[in-house]
């Protein structure tokens, strides 16, 4: 109501004193407005960084990409720049893990030097340990940029664009070759004076002018020789050069800057704020990261510097985060219009922090929002405590566990007693006075933060084995291929909501520099669990499924989806368990479930999952080689013919010593091959077992290979690939006898699909074909 034809509205009905302030006051502390405005242009004063003399004594380093994937296997570039010769670097990458980069530098600190300052953006590859320990060993200090603000990293995020606009230029039509070309495009930016110092990088750095391109045509036009001097007279002539040229550099470096400042300035103001300031903060949404809001209200802590501030975000993963005073504006609290009659103060409900579906219709977010509301109760990040089953550990009579604690690190302990004090205020441990004693293993996570685990490895051994199944994961994916609509549910610390019996509360004593501790709660008993979750959901097996924690509900329609979630609901907080808000997502059209994307018939793998496994290092033990096997095959089911492909890996695990491989060069084709099929984003439907299947087989030197498949609007759509690698005595077999073993194997593993069915068998191999009418 800023306009006065607006304000006049209210003025034609309603008069009272201080009137335009309230309605002035009331608009302004809109909370969905101030989230939805547009963003302002807030416009800080630039601050100057200081100008550095000494070459690569600060360097700033960025990452361009991904690019078309080069035919050498690189899809990124390390660009590093020097803040004092503008002296750019920029090496092409396979991928971008900590370890890649760290490497790369090193190599790049031989020839440049060690510097004493690195200004990265707050990138994972950048903020990780791995580059941590490298500073740190190296006694460097990391400058950070704050989040969503390249403009203080300017000089990097400049040269890039200069960079990719010069690769599209020279690059081929497929662009596949862009990492040949660096060198030479690198060699001419070097060589061309910088407007911000007078000088070109390769003068400032070396002390004199490259001979180029031009200077050779010259040279050749001229028939002049290039003159020649001795090692001192050259070093003489640098030191004289670069003490002459230092001083020009920086009046033209300062004059650049003070003219870009006073450019930028002219529509610039100063805008401070104070800790406790309840604030929003301009940054990308979960959906993408290039469509920015206004999120929030946050809460200032404290001011860093002149131009940024941290701000304390409880409902985001990282709590507190550091913000340029450009990403940051003012939350103003509505406060209710004083009026003549008396307020009525009205409660508003609490809506848990569940993620509803983006694709949803307003009234159907309308709905689920009240119905949010209504089990509010179910949704804490506190677990709950059932009272339907108990963990039991059985063990031999008269055996008992006691192993030594392995020695914390003392920069460890203080991480341990915090955990310790966690799980006492959640009532999970209690202090044990018991004969058994297991020891604690601290593991490092992703983010730097420490997870404590236990080990159970002896106690393991004397316990009696539980042999609940585990559901099949595919069954589960298959189930939920043809859904509508998805919701799925997250326990929170599913563990500690299963108590333990007396007995077994002993067994599980652990020490630490604190004392003695026993759980009172489960700690790592998935068949208990299972058991538990399927006794839960045994009214509801037609459209809610558990597999542990993860529970999933889903609906052909949303018209019985929202009951069926209710029915799901009503009887985990029966049992006495909580769900976290957190990790939950309500009526999704595609949902992210046990490694795999479902839903809209179609099955995927989580994009994050494959990139992960594109960036996977070579192995170089047995070890490793399983461990990438292990991680590939999980998804085999979208890979045709995938026991040949990984053939040559198998064969390196052979044996039983371990230790080293011998990497060969059919055993790098293999990983290469391996992660280049999954990292075409593969795609299959959902079974339709109201549709008729087609199986096709085929047989080769080293594998059988299986594809299950259905027509879907006219077009042949895979199901599943299979594949199986052949033992020493099938590889014998005629070609005859290994196509049939294909069809007989494909069968027998395809039976879940096809017994009782009709289906078209699929082959190319000529003399099945004719044996199957004659046998008739």
């Amino acid at each position: 109501m800023r306009k006065p034809y607006e304000k006049d509205r209210v003025l034609q009905r309603f008069f009272w004193p201080g009137v335009h302030a309230d309605i002035k006051s009331h608009c302004e502390s809109c909370p969905e407005c101030q989230k939805s405005a547009p963003m302002p242009h807030f416009r800080s004063p630039l601050v100057p960084l200081p100008v550095i003399e000494i070459p690569f004594e600060r360097i700033a380093m960025d990452l361009v990409g991904p690019l078309i994937k080069s035919a050498r296997g690189h899809q990124y570039i390390l660009v590093v720049m020097d803040y004092a010769t503008r002296y750019p670097e920029a090496v092409p990458l396979r991928n971008t893990s900590s370890k890649t980069i760290a490497r790369e530098l090193f190599h790049m600190f031989t020839r440049t030097g060690i510097p004493k300052e690195i200004l990265t953006d707050q990138g994972t590859p950048f903020m990780s340990r791995v580059m941590k320990e490298l500073c740190k060993f190296l006694q460097i200090k990391q400058l950070r940029t704050s989040v969503y603000h390249p403009q203080t990293d300017g000089l990097v995020e400049r040269f890039n664009k200069t960079l990719k606009g010069m690769l599209k230029k020279v690059v081929d039509k497929d662009g596949r070759n862009w990492d040949c070309l660096l060198p030479y495009l690198m060699f001419a930016i070097r060589e061309v004076p910088q407007a911000s110092t007078g000088f070109s990088p390769f003068e400032l750095l070396y002390g004199r002018h490259p001979r180029g391109l031009l200077d050779v045509a010259k040279e050749t036009w001229e028939s002049e020789s290039t003159p020649y001097k001795s090692v001192v007279e050259h070093v003489a002539d640098m030191q004289d050069r670069l003490a002459m040229v230092m001083p020009l550099v920086r009046e033209h470096m300062l004059q650049a800057q003070e003219a870009q400042s006073r450019i930028y300035n002219r529509s610039a103001r100063v805008r401070t704020f104070q800790p406790g300031d309840r604030v929003l903060v301009l940054v990308p949404t979960v959906e993408s990261k290039f469509l920015a809001k206004w999120q929030g209200p946050y809460e200032i802590i404290e001011r860093i510097g002149e131009v940024n501030y941290k701000v304390s975000q409880p409902d985001r993963r990282k709590k507190e985060q550091l913000y340029h005073v450009n990403l940051i504006k003012s939350w103003k609290d509505r406060e209710a219009l004083s009026a003549y009659s008396t307020a009525v103060e009205v409660e508003i409900p609490h809506v848990p922090e569940v993620k509803v579906a983006e694709t949803l219709t307003n009234s159907q977010k309308q709905e689920m929002r009240e119905f949010l509301v209504r089990n509010r109760q179910i949704f804490s990040d506190q677990p709950g405590l059932t009272e339907i089953i108990k963990h039991d550990i059985i063990t031999e009579p008269g055996v008992k566990v006691n192993v030594r604690p392995y020695r914390i690190p003392e920069a460890r302990r203080q991480a341990v007693a915090e955990e310790i004090k966690k799980m006492l205020e959640l009532d999970v441990i209690e202090e044990s006075h018991s004969d058994w004693s297991s020891p604690i293993v601290l593991v490092p996570k992703p983010d730097g933060s420490i997870r404590f685990c236990n080990d159970f490895r002896k106690l393991n051994e004397v316990s009696k084995f539980d042999a609940y199944p585990m559901p099949r994961v595919d069954e589960l994916i298959e189930r939920l291929g043809q859904a509508r609509y998805i919701t799925t549910l997250d326990l929170t610390k599913g563990y500690w909501q299963v108590p333990l019996t007396e007995g077994a509360k002993e067994k599980t004593a652990f020490s630490t520099p604190e004392g003695q501790w026993q759980y009172k709660r489960l700690h790592g008993a998935p068949a208990t669990f299972q058991r538990m979750m399927d006794r839960i959901l045994k009214p509801h097996r037609g459209y809610a499924s558990a597999y542990l924690d993860d529970v999933v509900i889903f609906s052909p329609d949303w018209e019985s989806h929202l009951p069926r979630v209710q029915a799901v609901l009503d009887s985990i907080w029966k049992a006495g368990l909580t769900a976290n808000p957190k990790k939950c997502a309500m009526g999704l059209e595609e949902a992210r479930y046990l490694g795999y994307v479902i839903g809209r018939g179609v099955v995927k793998p989580q994009v994050s999952k494959i990139e992960g496994i594109q960036q996977w290092p070579r192995p170089n033990s047995k070890k490793q080689v399983r461990a990438f096997l292990g991680i590939v095959g999980y998804y085999r089911r979208f890979v045709p013919n995938f026991a040949s492909l990984a053939s040559p890996l198998t064969d390196l695990t052979k044996g039983s010593k371990a230790g080293a491989v011998t990497w060969t060069p059919e055993a790098e084709e293999a990983f290469l091959n391996l992660k280049a099929s999954l990292c075409r984003y593969p795609v299959l439907i959902a079974p339709n077992f109201k549709k008729e299947f087609l199986v096709q087989t085929d047989a080769s030197e080293v594998g059988l290979g299986a594809v299950l498949s259905q027509v879907v609007n006219g077009e042949e759509h895979p199901v599943a690939y299979l594949s199986r690698k052949l033992t020493p005595a099938e590889c014998r077999y005629a070609i005859v006898e290994r196509e049939c073993l294909a069809i007989k194997w494909a069968l027998e593993s395809l039976r879940y699909y096809l017994l009782g069915r009709q289906f078209k068998l699929i082959t190319d191999h000529a003399p099945l074909k004719w044996m199957q009418p004659t046998s008739e």
